[in-house]
């Protein structure tokens, strides 16, 4: 009996600490924790760019194509990858931002079904604007930490991240890729099945 009712103690305190939807506070559950915390870093950083008509996504494009901060002349993939998103995804931005007139799509002289991706003089002067107004409005959602503790957090987070990189499914809509032979023979029997 004192067992159960240590460990019953034990569950009180621990939802006590870690709160719960009902009460308001915060589920400490990873994925919880993760969502919650993209929310509201792209909340502040769109909050920067409402004005200029800019998404978020739309700065990672110019942030990554930029000779400043980023690579230019990479191609759809290599951008999909350095964004961490679908290839579908990055062919919608560079169309939202092509239509801006900040992006410009060169042929690729070594694959000509490729297309070079860098930006418009206009696109980096946007991007020079926009991105410290961005950078600034997302540092202040760590404006509750002191800085060694935004620094410890930004160094815990890129470990974790890091060493988790398996589990990463960019693109994927965190959706466990299929292998190609289990989609197409899907309810056909092999030949070892009918044996």
């Amino acid at each position: 009996m004192a067992k159960r009712r240590q460990s019953a103690g034990s569950h009180r305190r621990t939802r006590a600490k870690t709160g719960t939807a009902a009460t308001g506070g915060v589920h400490r559950a990873p994925v919880h924790l993760g969502r919650r915390f993209l929310q509201i870093c792209l909340t502040a950083a769109a909050e920067a760019l409402i004005a200029e008509g800019v998404t978020p996504a739309q700065l990672g494009v110019l942030v990554n194509l930029s000779p400043v901060t980023g690579a230019p002349d990479l191609d759809q993939n290599a951008l999909a990858a350095r964004l961490g998103v679908a290839r579908a995804r990055v062919s919608q931005l560079l169309d939202e931002i092509d239509a801006m007139g900040l992006v410009d799509r060169r042929v690729n002289r070594a694959d000509r079904r490729a297309r070079l991706l860098r930006l418009t003089p206009s696109g980096e002067r946007l991007r020079a604007r926009l991105q410290p107004a961005s950078i600034a409005s997302q540092m202040r959602v760590f404006s509750t930490l002191r800085p060694d503790e935004r620094e410890l957090l930004f160094d815990l987070l890129v470990r974790v991240i890091e060493s988790n990189s398996k589990l990463d499914r960019s693109g994927a809509g965190g959706r466990k890729r299929r292998s190609r032979r289990s989609t197409t023979n899907k309810g056909r029997r092999s030949p070892s099945d009918t044996t």
